[in-house]
């Protein structure tokens, strides 16, 4: 069959025909211009309604549409005003656009192209940006949701039941072109994605400027993952902007703003004490979508977290979907014997717990009193959606005070304003689990953050010429971690001579230390910068706001509700209660017919565990007749943007409709509770490393037995009879361990760090004899020639 386009199990052609988009990274912060291009070939005019995903911190700035010659730019208006006025002209005969922002969560949106007439083209265009995120390896990371295989789905409905309207992924046609454009004051080392690339290009000779693209023949079958390095990237920076000419002087957009970066750097000889102490709760994701590779995966990364943590710490392990369970009644002491009786539960976890709900879990962990001089580290697990991620974001924020929150996406599915805000609000940090990750290696890096000594009472203070005034915009910051990045930004009103300087100080407390860290900077405002330090300052101060009117909701008569209008509109940033509307009001032409509504179909991908979102409501009566994809039963759409959960590609089996809907966002989903009709492989060998893993003891030590002979790949016989004959067993069997390590897995260090470090720490304890002889059996027993000192020994 010869077609193009998108299409739904009907073979009807979709409108959206391709997409181009052009990336632009400047240091840490991205700006994305993405051009959808969609054509009617309906012989009727057309609706088409698409649902995607961004960054959930994204600064939505621009989006406009261009028909033929016509190019028309949005506006940012009160949402119930764009509404009102996107309705009025599809009533009228005119094309109208909207793009709006999902109350439920900051990373969905909708996208209407309303009366687009037959054999018609239309051009949208929509710029965003954002900041990119710090990976555990100094990596910048940009990730591009694949919005024309979205995780979320517009559809209509009325009744219970529901058929999704998917196309496997072969049956794509659109033609996707991605470039990115990378520039820093410090050299760019290599740039790495999970999709193929053309050859790097640098574009002068100190490599500080490079463009890359995907190579030809990609299909937007799933998120673009760039990872970006950069050369001494933990340098402390500041950005200041001039203020936007047309605006007055003294308001926000007008006045100069500066972003600072900085980079904490942490004595060493605090460094190297990790705490042993603190209560640490691991809330693992078990729904259908984590069947197979992520649920073994998950498995092993708990094993290591139970492995690594310090003796006389308190731990509990949760596990959730549809509904929760954990292990303990509340948290329990780590012991040899805690730690074996939660492994052999870990070891039967399985994905079998339905949808993801998250909060009912949260609620639970919060409401268990926290146990003095033991620090609470919450660490979350989820690969999915949830549809109240700004409800889940305000508890974590709520209890703040008491815990710290790091937080763990798992593919491509995982909501990026769930994970972040999850770890902006909880104090601790958010990692992104893609491709071939290794869950454990991240994992690992952010119990090294958690370990580290707690820092207290941050400030910042600025040091301006006296005719400058700053107001600061970003929310106080409550987490600083060895090398990570903090970002702050704010107003400067007031003149000053391009030669003047301003300094920010950060001072904290650090295990009882006081510190600070300094930052000198030019207040000569930086060239061709696009205001995108003005509209990430925006964005900073609407999500703020959004927050403080969510907890304030009732109490403010509306007014910050205005104030953040009043902003979004000001800065053409869009918010929860803005969206951009853009109407054509050339009235040569009025488009008649009822119109022909199309949603674009999901493809089938391995997203089972994803909420699947629909347009937002609209007035009600409104006069333009509305026909929808085959097999929906003719819902309506009203109701889709307050929560509804389809269950996604492989859910459109036998008996949907016999479903309610009212169920399946609290995760009843079939794709959830179906993957079990399924014969699942058999489980690999378990490999070397995480077998030598699983027989250390909580103390940090090893037992001299057939298993640990079995890892080391030697027999029981060649272990014990080249064991120094005065040297302690157990002593012997942990150098062993050890020395293996060091030997052979040095690529996974960051992984095993802590538990190498219990062991020695054992070791020291034992003040055992011989320890010497014992390092250079084990050389000759495993082949190698690793030095006591290199152990720690």
């Amino acid at each position: 069959m010869n077609c193009s386009g998108l299409l739904n199990l009907q073979k009807e052609p979709v409108p959206l025909k391709s997409i181009e988009v052009e990336l632009e990274v400047r240091d840490h912060v991205a700006t994305v211009v993405s051009t959808l291009n969609y054509e009617n070939k309906e012989d009727k005019p057309l609706e088409a309604v698409f649902v995607f995903p961004l960054p959930g911190d994204a600064a939505v700035c621009h989006f406009s549409a261009k028909i033929g010659q016509t190019q028309i730019v949005a506006e940012v208006k009160e949402k119930q005003k764009a509404h009102e006025e996107y309705d009025d002209a599809l009533s009228s005969g005119q094309q109208a656009f909207l793009l709006e922002e999902s109350d439920q969560s900051p990373d969905i949106f909708s996208l209407s192209v309303g009366s687009l007439p037959p054999g018609e083209s239309a051009s949208i265009r929509l710029e965003y940006m954002t900041e990119l995120a710090v990976q555990a390896d100094d990596g910048l990371r940009f990730c591009l949701p694949a919005v024309l295989n979205p995780r979320y789905q517009a559809q209509d409905f009325e009744g219970a039941g529901v058929q999704v309207t998917s196309v496997p992924a072969s049956l794509l046609f659109y033609r996707l072109s991605f470039s990115a454009r990378v520039s820093s004051p410090r050299p760019v080392s290599k740039i790495q994605s999970n999709c193929s690339l053309d050859p790097l290009q640098y574009l002068n000779i100190n490599q500080t400027q490079a463009t890359v693209k995907l190579a030809a023949g990609h299909k937007f079958d799933r998120d673009v993952e760039l990872l970006i390095y950069y050369k001494d990237a933990h340098q402390p920076t500041a950005v200041v902007e001039a203020g936007q000419a047309s605006a007055e002087m003294g308001s926000l957009m007008g006045d100069s703003m500066v972003m600072v970066s900085l980079y904490p750097e942490f004595p060493q000889s605090v460094m190297s004490s990790m705490a042993s102490c603190g209560e640490f709760v691991f809330l693992m994701d078990r729904s259908g979508s984590m069947s197979n590779t992520r649920i073994r995966s998950a498995k092993d990364t708990l094993l290591l977290l139970l492995k690594s943590l310090p003796m006389g710490c308190y731990f509990n392990i949760y596990g959730f979907g549809s509904r929760y369970e954990h292990i303990f009644p509340k948290s329990v002491e780590y012991t040899q014997q805690t730690m074996e009786e939660a492994l052999k539960n870990v070891e039967q976890m399985e994905a079998d717990l339905g949808g993801t709900e998250i909060l009912e879990p949260l609620k639970h962990i919060y409401s268990q009193p926290c146990i003095p001089s033991q620090p609470r580290q919450l660490f979350v697990f989820t690969d999915g959606e949830v549809g109240n991620t700004k409800e889940v974001i305000d508890l974590v924020k709520k209890n703040s005070d008491s815990h710290r929150c790091f937080s763990f996406g798992i593919g491509e599915g995982a909501s990026s304003a769930l994970i972040n805000g999850m770890a902006k609000e909880g104090g601790g940090h958010a990692q992104f689990i893609t491709g071939t990750d290794r869950m454990q290696a991240k994992v690992m890096q952010s119990l090294r953050f958690a370990l580290q000594p707690t820092v207290v009472n941050i400030s910042v203070t600025w040091d301006l010429p006296k005719e400058v005034s700053v107001t600061v915009l970003s929310p106080p910051i409550t987490a600083l971690f060895q090398g990570q990045r903090s970002l702050i930004y704010a107003q400067l009103t007031g003149q000053s001579s391009e030669a003047a300087e301003g300094c920010v100080t950060v001072k904290y407390s650090l295990a009882g230390h006081p510190s600070e860290n300094q930052l000198h900077f030019s207040l000569r405002p930086a060239e061709d910068t696009g205001l995108t330090v003005h509209r990430l300052g925006a964005r900073t101060l609407i999500r703020s706001l959004e927050m403080e009117e969510r907890e304030s909701r009732g109490q403010q008569d509306g007014e910050l509700k205005k104030k953040l209008v009043r902003l979004s509109v000001q800065s053409g940033v869009s918010s929860s209660f803005t969206a951009f509307i853009a109407v054509n009001k050339d009235n040569s032409r009025v488009i008649q017919g009822p119109l022909v509504r199309k949603n674009i179909p999901t493809p089938m991908t391995p997203r089972f565990g994803s909420a699947l979102l629909a347009p937002p409501k609209r007035r009600s009566g409104s006069p333009r007749a509305m026909c929808s994809i085959p097999n929906t039963n003719q819902m309506k759409r009203g109701n889709l943007w307050r929560g509804a959960c389809f269950p996604m590609a492989m859910c459109s089996i036998p008996n949907t409709n016999e479903k309610k809907r009212g169920n399946l966002w609290r995760g009843d989903s079939f794709c959830d509770r179906s993957l079990h009709d399924f014969a699942l492989p058999k489980q690999p060998p378990r490999d070397p490393f995480m077998h030598l893993v699983s027989l250390q003891k909580a103390s940090g030590s090893w037992l001299l037995d057939p298993g640990l002979a079995t890892a080391l790949g030697k027999t029981s016989q060649q272990v014990e009879k080249i064991k120094p004959r005065t040297a302690n067993c157990e002593v012997w069997a942990t150098i062993l361990a050890l020395v293996w390590l060091h030997a052979f897995k040095m690529d996974a260090k960051d992984e095993w760090e802590f538990l190498a470090l219990k062991a020695a720490s054992w070791i020291h304890a034992q003040n055992a004899p011989c320890v010497s002889e014992c390092v250079e059996s084990g050389n000759v027993l495993l082949g190698c020639s690793i030095k006591k000192e290199a152990l720690g020994l």
